[in-house]
């Protein structure tokens, strides 16, 4: 089955099980209140993370080096602002666990990680080769 229609599927279903237990829990008006309180926060400490980011390329710009970490990161951070602007408790904790510095270097490491094997699972034929002048053809 094709992953993007399962978490389609799955996630909206994780979602109205939380709010319906928590809600039970909390009551409805304080489940609401903490939704928006999440969603603030997290989108002011994404913001706060993304100047950090781009300072942080920009010091590497400023050394000639190429910022790659801060690139991604960057755009992990956008991506957890948005988890973070979704109504729900799981895209929440999953937004908070991408926004924070220490989270998100370690799902990077496994990323790379997994990225790495799969780049080692692929077959190379490893060769060398000769330019021939096309002169040296006709003379035999």
């Amino acid at each position: 089955m094709n992953t993007f229609l399962l978490l389609f599927i799955t996630i909206p279903i994780v979602e109205i099980y939380l709010f319906i237990k928590i809600g039970s829990q909390i009551g409805a008006i304080n489940t609401i209140l903490l939704i928006f309180i999440t969603a603030f926060f997290g989108i002011i400490y994404a913001r706060y993370e993304g100047f950090n980011t781009l300072r942080a390329g920009m010091s590497q710009i400023v050394k000639n080096e190429l910022p790659v970490y801060e690139i991604i990161s960057g755009a992990a951070l956008a991506f957890a602002a948005l988890l973070l602007i979704l109504p729900g408790f799981a895209t929440d904790f999953l937004g908070l666990l991408i926004i924070f510095p220490p989270t998100r270097k370690l799902i990077f490491k496994k990323v790379s990680t997994k990225q790495k094997m799969n780049n080692k699972k692929q077959d190379f034929i490893d060769g060398e080769f000769e330019d021939i002048d096309e002169e040296n053809d006709r003379k035999f």
